[in-house]
């Protein structure tokens, strides 16, 4: 037998003692309504964590999780000072990103089913939580979209753009070649811009990283603007570099060598070193602290909406009920008019 003071100091340690008594119940409640919403979507949800775990095009994808929970875990005292308040309409978002699922379902298009996965999850915290916590945790809620694997769908277009940077730095570099669409024809043989090549991973990590460090380091939205551009354009135009350099390599050390050596160094060496360049040029321009990101809890209760729900009666316990029936109903009704959207 312990002592009594032990056990009250276990029991006074445990996970959910610890939490404010305000955020016990919502907590709770938001993980049921996951939970029941995953269960639904649990394909889509398989679909995805295969895609971040063997399409290295998505790999990235895998720290989104980890970032959201820092990001999250930087604002726990100020959270502490907030008390959720269960948002109904907020069951509305829930209700349109089960919707955009059963669209995604019936066209069988998984970029729709994707999205209305994540999107139905991100309606559950805003319905429990409220909207002032929402607003606060605005930047993780939100990045989470980028849990959707998303980006084949501009493969052919950044196929071609690297090939039309390749093949004039190649007349540059004074070596005759001749372009066809993705296929560049040269002295030493014929090379193509294949979709492995087309730089979509390093564009789509590149962007994900852009966001985090568009809104957890700068405050003007100009600086923002631009730094987004950057991340956007500079990831091209290297990819472009990348291919002319393989092509270059190619006139006096031989295809296979370049080929090897375009596999071993323009991987996530090559990412790491426009990455690096990138944020060291913004670097002198960052404007605060990652855990100053997002608004204040002074200033959230400016927002729209902020105050007059912070009345709001609504019950946790109600809501994901709400939110129960919602999938219950969206499954029968995928079970119906799309069987290949279950199981």
């Amino acid at each position: 037998m312990q002592p009594e003071s032990t056990l009250d100091q276990l029991r006074q340690t445990s996970l959910i003692d610890r939490l404010p008594e305000a955020w016990r119940v919502p907590l709770l409640t938001l993980m049921a309504s996951i939970f029941a919403l995953v269960v639904l979507a649990a394909r889509e949800w398989g679909e995805m964590i295969h895609q971040w775990w063997n399409i290295d095009t998505y790999n990235h994808i895998l720290l989104i999780p980890f970032i959201i929970g820092w990001l999250v875990a930087m604002k726990l005292d100020a959270l502490a000072k907030l008390t959720p308040k269960p948002w109904l309409p907020g069951v509305g978002l829930v209700a349109a990103g089960l919707g955009l699922w059963l669209i995604g379902r019936i066209t069988d298009i998984n970029l729709i089913a994707h999205a209305g996965a994540v999107g139905a999850v991100q309606g559950a915290v805003v319905a429990i939580l409220g909207l002032r916590v929402s607003y606060f945790l605005a930047l993780p809620l939100c990045f989470a979209a980028l849990l959707v694997p998303f980006g084949d769908e501009i493969v052919p277009p950044l196929q071609m753009i690297t090939a039309d940077i390749a093949v004039a730095l190649t007349h540059w570099s004074g070596i005759p070649a001749e372009i066809d669409g993705i296929y560049i024809n040269t002295p030493v043989g014929l090379f193509i811009v294949a979709e492995a090549c087309s730089g979509v991973k390093f564009l789509i990590a590149m962007v994900t990283l852009a966001v985090l460090v568009c809104f957890t380091r700068f405050d003007s939205w100009t600086r923002r603007a631009i730094f987004m551009m950057a991340a956007i354009v500079i990831p091209i135009i290297a990819n472009g570099i990348r291919a002319w350099g393989t092509i270059f390599i190619a006139q006096s050390q031989g295809v296979e060598f370049a080929a090897g050596f375009d596999h071993i160094f323009y991987g996530w060496i090559f990412f790491a070193i426009v990455v690096a360049l990138v944020l060291a040029g913004a670097w002198r321009f960052f404007e605060r602290e990652p855990d100053e990101y997002g608004w204040a809890v002074e200033q959230v209760d400016t927002l729209p909406l902020a105050l007059s729900t912070a009345k709001s009666n609504a019950s946790p316990v109600a809501i994901l009920a709400a939110i129960i029936a919602l999938a219950i109903a969206t499954g029968i009704t995928a079970a119906i008019v799309a069987p290949a959207a279950i199981g």
